[in-house]
């Protein structure tokens, strides 16, 4: 298949998913803008009212800088999971490049992650933080959540085929990383001899150099950094090995 031919297809793809999951849908791309916000107050309500963390200033936009990234991880891998599957039919009749299948399920779900995004600056806009040159790094920052998670999509979306427990492992992993990402808490909350590893949680370091663009105003951590890009690129290198061998046997299964 020819380059233009690929992205032809990617694009189409990427449509496709988006018009499928707004369909019938009153509220439409609105939808992208109501969980971010739901969860954004309840965690603010509970954690200054009920359980008020004190030293957190501009709490919702604490908040915001850890369920915007969250929330498209999670959405994003679990739907570049079930990716392979859920368009089996298309696999057996057409002769496409099977990798495009979680690329382009990673990259519909980038659609929200744009609107979650902008309403992240806004709100930072409205508490007073201020724009500052550091906001460069930000598509930087989303590059490697992208990078990452498509290396997620292709791994788990390849075993998926083979062992269709996966989505669950994978609804479950991301139970767990819920309370992993420092979302509601700082990390000064994590042990000392925890945060170092903690860090190599891209999620998590990704959260962390956010806070330190939009909150503090200074430019991302150094060691936040290469974290993020070590596992990020390491982890699509993983997924697209893994994804290209395992894809030889996927129409025995499928």
């Amino acid at each position: 298949m020819w380059r233009g031919d690929y992205f032809y297809l990617l694009r189409n793809l990427v449509l496709k998913d988006f018009r499928t999951r707004y369909r019938n849908m009153s509220l439409g791309l609105l939808w992208s803008l109501v969980n971010p916000l739901v969860m954004m107050t309840m965690m603010t309500f509970v954690f200054t009212k009920i359980f008020p963390l004190t030293a957190i200033s501009k709490f919702p936009v604490f908040v915001l800088c850890g369920l915007v990234p969250f929330n498209f991880f999670s959405l994003a891998w679990a739907n570049g999971t079930t990716s392979i599957i859920d368009n089996a039919q298309l696999i057996k009749r057409v002769p496409v490049p099977r990798e495009t299948l979680p690329i382009a399920s990673v990259l519909g779900n980038a659609v929200h992650l744009t609107i979650q995004v902008v309403l992240l600056l806004v709100i930072a806009l409205a508490f007073g933080t201020g724009v500052n040159r550091y906001w460069l790094w930000l598509p930087v920052l989303w590059a490697c959540e992208l990078v990452f998670v498509i290396g997620c999509a292709l791994l788990c979306g390849a075993l998926d085929v083979y062992v269709r427990d996966m989505r669950y492992v994978v609804e479950s992993a991301c139970m767990v990383l819920f309370w992993l990402v420092p979302i509601f808490y700082d990390i000064s909350r994590v042990r000392p001899q925890y945060a170092d590893i903690y860090q190599y949680n891209p999620i998590a370091a990704l959260v962390l150099a956010l806070r330190n663009i939009i909150l503090e105003g200074k430019p991302p951590r150094a060691v936040l950094l290469s974290k993020l890009f070590l596992v990020s690129f390491f982890m699509l290198l993983l997924g697209w090995s893994v994804f290209r061998r395992l894809s030889r046997r996927f129409y025995d299964y499928l």
